[in-house]
C-alpha cells in the first residue's frame, strides 16, 4: 500500500507545482469561493510584516488568522485504524449472533475494506477543491490538517495529544468546539465506560478530557498574550468570526442576509445563524452515540457548511470522509442529484462572480442563488448519509427485508 500512496503524493505534489508556476496561481488566489478573510494568505504577509514594523496584526481589520500531505496522511492512517477496529466489532457480532440472519451482504469484507485508506487520501489529495487552496496559499490547509491530525490521535486513543490538537484547532476558528462531543464519546466506548450520568466513571474521564482540552487551549492563548503583549487577538479573531463585520462574498450563508437587513437586528440574527452550528451536536451526540466516527464527519460537515466564512477547502475535508461510507451506497436516495447540483454550482460560481463584478449584467442576487443552491446541495449530501447509516444499522439488527403483520414488504421511514 506504500507504493500507491507515495505515488498518490507524487501526482499531487506534481498537479499543484505547475499550477504554483502557471499564471492561474494569481487568478485563484483571488477567489472569493477559495479564500476568505480568515484565510487568504495575503492577509498573513500583510500581519506579519506589521509585527515587524511593531504593531500588533490585530490593531486593524487585516489579520485574522492563528497542508495537504500531512492532512492525506493523517486521514490515511485514521481510516487505516478505524478499518480495523471496524473489522473488529464486526466479527464480535457475528460472534455473540446480534446481526440478523438475512442481512450478511450488508457486511464488509476486508478486501472490500482493504483500498478504503487510500481512496481517502486520493478524495482529498485530487480533489478539485483541495487543490485551489493550496494553489491559492489559503491557510485553510493547515486548520484541516490540525483537524485531520486531531482524528488520527483520537482513533489512536491518545487522549492527551487529540485533547491538545483539538484545543488548537479551536483556537484556530472556535468552531471545532464541536469535535469535543464525539472524541469524548469514542473513548468512552474504548475505555467500555458507559454514557451515564450516574456513573462516577463516566464524570471522572469526562472531567479528564474536558481538563486536557481547556488547558491546552488556556495555554495556548496565554502564549498568544506574551507574544502579542495584549489580547487584541481575542476580539480580532473570535470577535470577527461571530459579528461577521467582513461582508465580502463567499460560499457561505452569512454575506448577503447581513448586508440587505437594518443594523439593529444584527445582533440577533448573528446569534441565530452561529447557532446552528453548535445546535445540532446535543442531538446528533445522542442518536449517535454508540457510531462516535460518523458523528466526527457529521459535525465536520456542519462546520463547513454553516460556518461564517467557508471556502471549498472546508468542503473538500468531510468530502475526503465518502470512501468510508462506500458500504451506504445502496440506501442513499439522492445521490445523482446531489452530484449534479454540486457539480453545477461550482461551475456557475465564477460565471455569476463575472456577470455580476465585471459584466454588469447580474448582480448579488444571483451570485447569492447559485449559493444557496450549493449549500442546499451540501445538506442533502450529509442529510442523506445520515439516513443511509441509520438503516443500514436498522436492517443489521431487525434484518434487510422487513415485512409488516400482514405479510406485505415494509418501508423503512427515518423521523
Amino acid at each position: 500500500m506504500a507504493a500507491p500512496l507515495t505515488l498518490l503524493l507524487i501526482v499531487a505534489v506534481t498537479i499543484r507545482a505547475v499550477l504554483f508556476r502557471s499564471s492561474l496561481a494569481e487568478l485563484i488566489s483571488a477567489r472569493v469561493e477559495v479564500v476568505s478573510p480568515l484565510n487568504a494568505w495575503k492577509r498573513v504577509v500583510e500581519g506579519l510584516a506589521l509585527l515587524d514594523l511593531g504593531v500588533s496584526p490585530y490593531s486593524g481589520d487585516v489579520f485574522h488568522e492563528v497542508t495537504d500531505g500531512i492532512t492525506a496522511l493523517a486521514l490515511y492512517l485514521s481510516i487505516q485504524t478505524y478499518n480495523k477496529d471496524v473489522f473488529r466489532k464486526q466479527k464480535y457480532a457475528l460472534e455473540s449472533d446480534r446481526y440478523s440472519a438475512d442481512c450478511l451482504e450488508l457486511l464488509r469484507s476486508p478486501k472490500e475494506m482493504f483500498y478504503i485508506p487510500l481512496k481517502v487520501a486520493m478524495f482529498y489529495l485530487l480533489n478539485p477543491f483541495t487543490i485551489l487552496s493550496c494553489v491559492a496559499k489559503s491557510t485553510c490547509g493547515l486548520n484541516n490538517a490540525i483537524i485531520a491530525l486531531f482524528i488520527f490521535c483520537t482513533l489512536k486513543g491518545s487522549a492527551l495529544l487529540s485533547g491538545i490538537l483539538l484545543a488548537l484547532a479551536t483556537y484556530q476558528s472556535i468552531y471545532p468546539l464541536t469535535l469535543f462531543a464525539p472524541a469524548l464519546l469514542f473513548f468512552l466506548q474504548r475505555l467500555y465506560i458507559p454514557v451515564n450520568l450516574r456513573r462516577s466513571s463516566f464524570w471522572f474521564f469526562t472531567l479528564q478530557y474536558a481538563f486536557m482540552y481547556v488547558g491546552s487551549l488556556v495555554v495556548i492563548t496565554g502564549l498568544s498574550f506574551f507574544l502579542l503583549g495584549s489580547w487584541d487577538f481575542i476580539p480580532s479573531v473570535y470577535g470577527f468570526i461571530f459579528s461577521v463585520p467582513d461582508l465580502t462574498p463567499n460560499i457561505g450563508l452569512f454575506w448577503y442576509f447581513f448586508a440587505e437587513m437594518f443594523e439593529h437586528f444584527r445582533l440577533f440574527f448573528s446569534c441565530v445563524f452561529q447557532i446552528n452550528v453548535f445546535f445540532y451536536t446535543i442531538p446528533l451526540s445522542i442518536k449517535l452515540k454508540e457510531h462516535p466516527v460518523f458523528l466526527i464527519f457529521m459535525q465536520i460537515a456542519i462546520i463547513s457548511i454553516f460556518k461564517s466564512y467557508p471556502t471549498v477547502g472546508d468542503v473538500a475535508l468531510y468530502m475526503a470522509f465518502l470512501p468510508a461510507w462506500s458500504h451506504l451506497y445502496r440506501f442513499l436516495r439522492n445521490i445523482f442529484l446531489v452530484s449534479c447540483v454540486l457539480l453545477a454550482c461550482s461551475a456557475l460560481f465564477p460565471v455569476l462572480w463575472h456577470l455580476w463584478i465585471y459584466a454588469g449584467s447580474a448582480n448579488s442576487n444571483f451570485y447569492y442563488a447559485i449559493t444557496l443552491l450549493f449549500n442546499f446541495g451540501q445538506i442533502l449530501l450529509v442529510a442523506d448519509y445520515f439516513y443511509a447509516y441509520l438503516r443500514r444499522e436498522h436492517h443489521l439488527t431487525h434484518g434487510l427485508y422487513l415485512k409488516k403483520k400482514d405479510g406485505t414488504e415494509a418501508t423503512l421511514v427515518l423521523k
